[in-house]
């Protein structure tokens, strides 16, 4: 059982997005918590040093895309002998249900932390459909 759990994780994270990438950058897949309420579904993305600048958020067909960009840290006279954080770029696509009102989709950053909330659609109210003759 636990290894069926451990095969299954490796295949979702090598689920990436298959795009052309114009930077020869590493990109990482943002770890992303989501979570329903009564009126909306919101998606909280850990992503270590994007600002409202690096972020780009677009919804086509029902893909919403999520992708940002870091620049490596420099240093005036001075090199990098040694580093543990290797900063990169994060990309992360979900797939959305007609359920989401995609004209009042709100996204915010703060401190490396994406909040995107999809409010949910109204309902659809049942139309009764006369029948006519002839």
């Amino acid at each position: 059982m636990a290894d069926e759990k451990k095969e299954l994780q490796r295949k979702e994270t090598r689920g990436s997005v298959e795009t052309e990438r114009t930077r020869n950058r590493r990109v990482y897949v943002p770890k992303t918590d989501i979570y329903e309420t009564k009126d909306a579904i919101v998606l909280v993305a850990d992503m270590p040093g994007v600002d409202e600048k690096s972020v780009d958020i677009t919804l086509e067909k029902n893909v919403l895309t999520i992708t940002g960009a870091v620049e490596p840290d420099t240093y005036k006279d001075h090199s990098i002998a040694y580093y543990e954080y290797d900063s990169g770029d994060y990309q992360r696509a979900f797939t959305i249900s007609d359920e989401v009102d995609r004209e009042k989709i709100e996204a915010s950053v703060s401190q490396g932390v994406l909040r995107v909330t999809l409010p949910k659609a109204e309902p659809v109210k049942a139309k009764k459909i006369s029948i006519k003759t002839g």
